[in-house]
């Protein structure tokens, strides 16, 4: 969004006109959207930016909630917030530590300064890009005690505050891209510059879930986080804002609201075993956290094979950090033979997970020719004992 986009949206017309316009996707109806608003006499670069803004807040729903129908976002802005319930968790953090004023330094549209704001924290929310910047200020204007500034995140004075959220921008092409990254420049500020600033005030971190692990400080509580299944988040936390006896910590949210896996440090492998009747895929902030040792011990499991995140165990058990899957039979990694099977058995929709075996889903579903029979199954397609393996399971829950 351009400068000039936003100061027409923060007009009386420009407020008025997006609060009224609903979130259309359908191409004709985006036409007659348009028509109607420009036979309004409205501006025709108006009108783009409250289609724009109408699409992003329904969009952003998913991340916000009800509180999406009020703000303003960018398109990067958006794709980059953390969600609204993770954010509660982060502010709880500093609200717990007894701490009362923080700057978000890397505020983004604000989506973190306003769930500490939300606690009665004085919050100071800063970002160095002017667009940014004042979008943040209009999602923020409900709380007296919040306000924005528009700034170097590295040059902030700490003396203000007494604790730092900091969520440092990734020098790449682009939020989407997940690749590792092993420099400390590959971040702006610096990651020197940010764990620096974690020794002289309660600090934390967001970065992305596939941060070189090698880069974490002794002594920070590695934190990752999942929602619905997908692995959002790496926050590292520093000084009173690390739980004593905690650097490793795995947490999920979904249906079941919010569970946590926690260690002092990487756990135990266990032992590999023979398949059982159970088969559990560990939730991925279990696998990045490399918790997979202890919700092994605590499924009375076993690994399925070296190096393959996949736990095997003999009695069935509902749990936040793993998918469950009845095991119905192992059959070679062969197309035919799984074909046959498949149809034998009335199969005509078939999931498929893998790991350790170079297969691309969406090819081998269609190599495996469903002829829409009422079955569900799900192949995980891995390895048993070093050896290639379909397995053939059911869920035990969705």
């Amino acid at each position: 969004m351009e400068a000039a986009d936003l100061a027409q949206l923060l007009t009386p017309e420009g407020m008025d006109l997006l609060d009224r316009t609903p979130a259309v996707s359908d191409g004709g109806e985006i036409v007659r959207v348009v028509s109607r608003l420009r036979s309004e006499g409205h501006d025709p670069g108006l009108v783009a930016a409250v289609l724009t803004q109408a699409k992003l807040r329904q969009k952003a729903r998913a991340k916000f909630g009800d509180f999406a129908a009020r703000m303003l976002f960018t398109e990067a802005g958006l794709e980059q917030a953390t969600r609204l319930q993770v954010a509660a968790q982060h502010a709880g953090r500093f609200a717990a530590a007894g701490i009362t004023r923080v700057a978000d330094l890397g505020c983004g549209i604000g989506g973190d300064a306003m769930a500490m704001a939300a606690l009665d924290l004085d919050v100071t929310a800063v970002d160095r890009d002017e667009v940014t910047a004042a979008v943040a200020t209009h999602n923020l204007s409900p709380w007296p005690d919040a306000r924005v500034e528009l700034g170097d995140a590295a040059a902030f004075d700490l003396s203000r505050v007494d604790g730092v959220w900091m969520d440092p921008a990734r020098r790449t092409s682009g939020h989407s891209d997940t690749r590792r990254l092993a420099d400390p420049d590959d971040w702006s500020p610096s990651l020197d510059t940010v764990f620096a600033a974690a020794t002289t005030t309660p600090t934390g971190v967001k970065l992305g879930p596939g941060v070189d692990r090698d880069l974490i400080p002794d002594g920070a509580e590695a934190q990752w986080t999942s929602v619905d299944r997908e692995v959002v988040e790496l926050a590292l936390w520093f000084g009173p804002l690390a739980r004593p006896g905690i650097g490793r910590a795995a947490t999920v949210v979904g249906p079941h609201g919010i569970a946590e896996l926690v260690g002092a440090a990487d756990a135990e492998d266990v032992e590999v075993g023979p398949l059982g009747e159970y088969l559990y895929e560990p939730d991925g902030a279990v696998i990045r956290a490399r918790l997979i040792g202890d919700l092994a011990r605590s499924l009375d499991g076993r690994m399925l094979s070296d190096g393959i995140a996949y736990v095997t165990a003999d009695r069935a058990v509902t749990t936040p950090f793993a998918q469950g899957f009845r095991v119905l039979d192992t059959l070679p990694l062969d197309v035919k033979q799984l074909a046959a099977r498949l149809a034998a058995d009335g199969v005509g929709t078939v999931e498929i997970k893998k790991r350790g075996v170079d297969v691309d889903p969406a090819q081998f579903r269609k190599r495996l020719r469903l002829r829409g029979g009422s079955g569900h199954a799900t192949l995980v397609l891995t390895r048993v004992a070093g050896r290639h393996t379909a397995v053939l399971c059911e869920r035990l829950s969705r």
